[in-house]
């Protein structure tokens, strides 16, 4: 029987890359819902292509063409869809807060959730993985990093002793502090190896993606921030590791491609042929290089350390303060650096609730962006 699949967030970069794993094995996936942001064009075109029962955007718009679909709008619609029981797995590919409440209803519903939406786990984290294990719904990492380790672990958790998650080292890895405050959009968008969205793209220029994920691999696996560890790896071959309680360690290797861990999430745990752009080899990597992190230099990180040692509505506020700032500095109201000063400062102020439930998370995160864009005025 074919697996029955919604998209939330078909038209962005992880789920263009997903419709591109399903088209090529459309014999193993139905596709129930496809829902994009505002880009209808693109949209229509994934329709016409895979002619879902669902289809949702943000807002109404008559250009729209459901191909017979019923059209959805806005955060009911993507409600409906994560409600939606005929679903086997919706993939969660949207960018920043709006992921979290599509997955909690996916998790009361009790469908299986690939999950390519960091934010969800660093707002929510606690909650969201006690749901879903309460609901015995599976949480499959999409991230290149958390599918990796992932892989490696394969239900042998109780014998690891550290999460080695690798960084790219993004755009500025190279360049001095002087040249991180003055870097432009431009700069900050041309990642040496990943083709990405703009806020994650952003988030990896200054590390802060890294610390998302630091954050992220906390409640995905339970393991103790004390036992995270990051590394800079320029060339992004190796994704990730696990160091066993023994002492060895064990990667996940290959090149850099999204549509390998987008496959293994939605495919689990099955690993079909599918797509496979181009084999890695040894060979021709010719080097692998590997670096400490610079704090001091990309300073995000430390404070998401930080943050999620704290817990409670510590993340969450983090999370917010610099989902804010980086539009900010993507619609040129602020410089690079100061996404880290701005989140730095808010999250200072913030005083920390140990145990918020879900509404009190909600009303934090509200709160946190309103204070944030205060200052941008």
């Amino acid at each position: 029987m074919k697996k029955k699949i919604s998209i939330i967030g078909s038209t962005g970069s992880i789920g263009t890359q997903s419709l591109e794993v399903i088209e090529k094995l459309q014999d193993k996936f139905e596709i129930i819902a496809l829902a994009g942001g505002s880009n209808v064009e693109l949209l229509n075109k994934q329709i016409e292509k895979f002619r879902p029962k669902y289809v949702c955007l943000g807002k109404e718009n008559s250009e729209l063409n459901t191909q017979g679909a019923k059209a959805l709008y806005g955060d009911e619609g993507l409600q409906e869809i994560c409600s939606n029981k005929e679903n086997d797995i919706i993939l969660v590919a949207v960018s920043g807060k709006i992921g979290l409440k599509p997955t909690l209803s996916a998790i009361a519903n009790g469908i299986d959730i690939a999950l390519a939406n960091k934010e969800t786990l660093v707002m929510a984290g606690d909650i969201v993985m006690k749901k879903a294990k309460e609901a015995g719904v599976k949480i499959l990492p999409v991230d290149s990093e958390h599918s990796a380790i992932f892989q490696c672990i394969h239900g042998e958790l109780e014998k690891v002793d550290n999460l080695i998650i690798t960084a790219s080292g993004g755009p500025f890895l190279h360049k001095s502090i002087d040249e991180i405050k003055h870097a432009t959009v431009e700069q900050a968008l041309a990642h040496p190896r990943w083709n990405m969205g703009k806020k994650i793209t952003v988030d990896s220029a200054t590390l802060m993606n890294k610390g998302l994920e630091i954050i992220e691999a906390h409640h995905l696996f339970g393991m103790d921030y004390n036992h995270i560890k990051v590394v800079v790896h320029p060339q992004s071959y190796v994704h990730s590791a696990v160091e066993w309680k023994d002492g060895s360690i064990m990667a996940q290797i290959g090149v850099p491609s999204m549509h390998i861990p987008i496959q293994y999430a939605i495919c689990y745990p099955d690993r079909p042929e599918g797509i496979k752009s181009r084999s890695f080899s040894f060979a021709d990597a010719v080097k692998f290089d590997f670096l400490k992190p610079d704090f001091e230099k990309f300073p995000c990180m430390a404070l998401a350390y930080e943050a999620g040692r704290t817990g409670g509505s510590a993340t969450t506020c983090m999370n917010a303060a610099n989902e804010e700032a980086v539009y900010a500095f993507l619609n040129g109201k602020i410089t690079l650096y100061d996404i880290y000063t701005t989140v730095e400062k808010i999250y200072r102020q913030h005083k920390v609730v140990k145990n918020p439930d879900i509404d009190e998370i909600f009303a934090i995160d509200k709160e946190i962006r309103e204070k944030t864009k205060e200052l941008f005025k």
